[in-house]
């Protein structure tokens, strides 16, 4: 289908949730009013913020179409209810402290329209930390054997409300991080694929306070949660699963070693050896 042929027949439901975003909601809220599809819907779900934010959500209410508000009960379960009250045929899901281009829903829906067999839509985007820093990051896509390790699309995407029933919904028990991924091996293990658009048309604002590196730090944790989860369909997966974590334990091994030959590291084993030996004779 060639982009601009599109019609509107279709509501775009535009699902942002917001926990303590003061700073950033305005832009992601701009970002949904600024999309180029015209028919839409913005729901933005306040999951239990501050006064702060609460005072921007007020100054926003003419932009939004629908705010609802909850107790903090985490990304998931706020999705989740923004969804539940969309009317829309399709969802854009969209982080508070991210953005979109303005033309990213539209492409997406056309390929949607286009493709059955697409049962979700991402793109390239920058992550950055300020206008001076910042890295372009290329999900993979592809189909269920591409989102078995890692995810391979950005948490915030779009895909039909029909799919989001179907697989029941996000998993509102995965508060830590990862719950995008998790849906997406839902959403694909039966078949299907995920569509990447080649261009930079989404931003991801990375901080040390975002989820994505608070669920970094828990990311074992989660591992094992998503693994047990699926676990039939690892199973089916095993020796490409063994291989994956032979390789990542090889790499940890060969990373300790590049640190234990770090001169800094080397000086301070010895500064501290006469420390370890007086502990050590303590316990005796």
């Amino acid at each position: 289908m060639r982009h601009g042929s599109i019609n509107n027949n279709y509501l775009l439901s535009i699902i942002i949730p917001c926990y303590n975003n003061s700073g950033t909601i305005a832009t992601a809220v701009n970002s949904a009013t600024s999309q180029t599809y015209s028919n839409k819907e913005i729901i933005v779900i306040d999951d239990g913020s501050n006064r702060e934010t609460k005072k921007v959500l007020t100054s926003l209410k003419s932009s939004i179409d629908l705010l609802l508000a909850q107790e903090n009960k985490g990304p998931s379960a706020a999705r989740n209810k923004g969804i539940e009250k969309a009317s829309g045929r399709y969802i854009l899901v969209l982080d508070a402290d991210d953005y979109f281009e303005p033309d990213f829903a539209e492409k997406a829906i056309e390929v949607l329209e286009s493709n059955s067999l697409c049962k979700l839509v991402t793109c390239y985007g920058r992550w950055f930390e300020s206008d001076k820093k910042s890295v372009i990051h290329k999900p993979a896509g592809g189909g269920i054997d591409k989102f078995m390790y890692q995810s391979a699309a950005f948490g915030s995407t779009l895909f039909r409300k029909k799919d989001w029933e179907r697989i029941e919904a996000y998993d509102e028990g995965m508060k830590i991080g990862f719950e995008d991924w998790e849906f997406y091996i839902r959403l694909l293990k039966d078949g299907g694929h995920a569509y990447v658009i080649p261009e930079i048309l989404f931003h991801y604002r990375n901080t040390k306070n975002s989820r994505n590196s608070v669920a970094n730090i828990k990311k074992y944790e989660i591992w094992e949660y998503i693994f047990l989860k699926h676990k039939d369909l690892y199973i089916q997966d095993y020796e490409r699963m063994i291989g994956k974590f032979t390789n990542l334990l090889q790499q940890q091994k060969n990373e300790n070693e590049r640190t234990r030959n770090k001169p800094d590291f080397r000086l301070g084993y010895y500064l501290l050896f006469p420390l370890r030996k007086i502990r050590h004779f303590l316990k005796l």
